[in-house]
């Protein structure tokens, strides 16, 4: 029981922090339950892919599986599915009506999944799992799912850019991903350092996303006040 609440504990206060920071018009507990239960499911089609994939690797070199299994086996196929359930999670809802409403829902999607493969992880390696996985996995999911609401909640207003960001939506996790796995595969001692500063640059630019989104969601807020204001008889 103890390592299910370590392993749960670094997603509930990614949650938390990301509902919070969504400060002026609160997405529905309802659908946010939603996007974890989605986020949560895609582990079953993700496991089947995965092994699929990983089956066509077969037999390459050290290098090249590491390669393989990071950006097509693992990267991949989680962040395809995760797309998926975002997509038909919120894309025609009216619950989506700001842009910093993707980075909440896509957030909450990837935690999900988050969610069940460190309960799998933790469960076999104990404490020292959970921790640096605490510090380490979880946010890093938290932070694909930040770049994909990114670039989904601008697609859902920038109609003429609208494939163009959807498809980044897509491709930017899966090269981010794939770079934070490769870097755990190859298994060199030496790039530890790396490893340590490339979660680093995934923290600042997450929250740096978050932060310019939030920005867009305040000018459109006060705005919209504005206008509603002066379209007031006096």
């Amino acid at each position: 029981m103890d390592l299910i609440i370590l392993a749960l504990a670094p997603v509930v206060i990614v949650a938390a922090y990301v509902y919070f920071r969504d400060k002026y018009e609160k997405e529905p507990i309802r659908l946010l339950v939603f996007a974890l239960l989605a986020g949560a499911l895609t582990v079953i089609p993700i496991l089947v892919l995965e092994s699929f994939l990983s089956d066509l690797g077969a037999g390459l070199s050290h290098y090249q599986s590491a390669a393989w299994n990071a950006f097509a086996v693992a990267a991949f196929s989680e962040e395809l599915f995760k797309y998926i359930a975002l997509y038909l999670l919120i894309w025609k809802s009216p619950e989506f009506n700001e842009k910093f409403d993707g980075i909440v829902y896509a957030t909450y999607v990837s935690l999900g999944f988050a969610a069940v493969e460190n309960i799998l992880y933790v469960s076999g390696g104990g404490l020292v799992t959970g921790v640096m996985r605490a510090l380490t996995a979880v946010p890093a999911h938290a932070i694909f799912g930040i770049t994909m609401g990114f670039y989904f909640g601008m697609a859902r207003f920038y109609h003429k850019e609208s494939r163009s960001l959807k498809q980044k939506a897509l491709l930017f996790p899966i090269l981010l991903h794939g770079i934070y796995d490769f870097i755990l595969f190859t298994g060199l001692a030496w790039l530890t350092v790396v490893f340590v500063a490339f979660v680093v640059f995934l923290y600042i630019s997450g929250l740096k996303r978050m932060r310019q989104l939030s920005r867009i969601s305040i000018y459109n807020t006060d705005y919209a006040l504005l206008n509603e204001k002066l379209s007031k008889p006096e």
